[in-house]
């Protein structure tokens, strides 16, 4: 039996990293799929991973931030497997890396948009049917950037904290329905986003301080990201509502300090 067994669930930003790894984990859990992404060419490898497991997996090549894009993925899921039970609103972009006062408002519509609109979205045209069910999750994908500062530029921890306080607002907000609503902040993860930084790291041959201030001493991995995900989708996290759950090796647990003799 696996965990998702007759699940149908909704994977954004499944093209690669944290989305690719929980489509992977989802799949072998039982559940049948819709995987998003605007990244057509990443999303068909994240499908060619799935037929060796084997799954039934759909693919929507599209925007999660767009509204119409939003609606066509959840009809799909709909159309093609009867119903939505998970959505994993995972998609998200780290936008400008640039100094906080030469921010532009285009900047940081953009970053607000896919990064906290599109979850909104989710949530907005999916709860319906789940309500109708009487029970389902919605996970969001937030980041340890939104519960403190210097873990990424403004508008994306702006845009991560904005993701806690959705996952709080919208499970009071379907109070009674049997819908939850969760996040995860995952920390320094290897992902397409976070690429660069481990590459760089790799080239000046420093890649071993890569997670040195998280007592774990490391970074994570996708599927890291991914049980978490996978165990807030299930029933095993039935009474877990409006939570925000920090999956950094400790990083948030505690102020800098220097690392204590041994």
């Amino acid at each position: 039996m696996g965990r998702l067994d007759g699940k149908v669930a909704i994977v954004t930003g499944a093209a690669s990293g944290i989305g690719r790894a929980s489509a992977i984990l989802f799949a072998r859990e039982g559940a049948r799929l819709v995987i998003v992404d605007r990244d057509a060419d990443g999303l068909s490898e994240t499908a060619n991973a799935l037929m060796q497991i084997p799954a039934t997996a759909d693919l929507f090549s599209g925007d999660a931030g767009d509204e119409n894009n939003v609606k066509a993925f959840i009809r799909r899921a709909v159309e093609a497997f009867g119903g939505v039970d998970v959505v994993y609103a995972n998609a998200g972009i780290l936008g400008a890396t640039v100094p906080m006062l030469e921010l532009t408002v285009e900047q940081w519509r953009e970053v607000l948009r896919i990064n906290l609109i599109g979850p909104f979205l989710a949530i907005k045209h999916a709860a319906p049917h789940m309500i109708k069910k009487g029970r389902g999750s919605i996970v969001l994908t937030a980041s340890t950037a939104g519960l403190k500062a210097n873990a990424g530029g403004a508008p994306y921890s702006a845009s991560k904290a904005g993701v806690i306080s959705l996952a709080q607002t919208a499970a009071t907000a379907l109070f009674g329905t049997g819908v939850r609503v969760n996040a995860i902040c995952p920390g320094l993860i290897e992902t397409g986003m976070t690429r660069d930084l481990f590459e760089a790291a790799r080239a000046r041959g420093t890649a071993g301080k890569i997670g040195q201030l998280n007592p774990l001493q490391r970074a994570g991995a996708p599927e890291e990201i991914a049980a978490m995900a996978l165990f807030l989708a299930s029933d095993e996290s039935s009474y877990v509502n409006g939570q925000a759950f920090a999956v950094d090796g400790g990083l948030s647990s505690t102020l800098p300090f220097v690392q204590p003799l041994r």
